[in-house]
């Protein structure tokens, strides 16, 4: 798939995801809790898989990606070990601060994929003038 398509998937997602959380305001608890574990679990299945194709491309995909890659699995496990946590304290202060927390979490989580958004921008763009180039020379090879 080209990268400008890739994009495009993206952008699909990112509406997808708004909709997700405009939905949720108006869910039952025990509704909203099951469709935060489903999503919980498809963001895990596609890291799975963006681990995969990391492995698969190998030495082709710099190393700095791979470190990308390890501080957010960092960052999913903590995550997932606060969520435990917070699941087992129910007082309402405790609620409440977990309530901001989690609200602050999600706005870094959007933030973080704001930039990710901004840099795939560039590398698409990069990709399609490294294609350019690639043509060019072909071309001037051609004469």
């Amino acid at each position: 798939m080209a990268a400008s398509d890739l994009l495009r998937k993206l952008s699909e997602r990112a509406k997808a995801a708004e909709d997700h959380a405009a939905a949720a305001k108006t869910q039952a608890h025990a509704e909203l809790e099951r469709t935060a574990d489903e999503a919980r679990a498809s963001a895990e299945s596609e890291a799975q898989k963006l681990r995969a194709q990391a492995q698969a491309a190998g030495a082709e995909i710099s190393a700095s990606w791979d470190d990308v890659q390890r501080s957010w699995d960092a960052h999913l496990a903590q995550a997932r070990t606060d969520m435990q946590r917070r699941k087992a304290q129910f007082d309402a202060s405790t609620a409440a601060a977990n309530a901001k927390r989690a609200d602050e979490n999600a706005a870094m989580a959007i933030d973080y994929a704001y930039t990710a958004i901004d840099w795939a921008d560039s590398a698409v763009l990069d990709a399609i003038l490294a294609q350019h180039e690639a043509d060019e020379a072909a071309a001037a090879a051609k004469r």
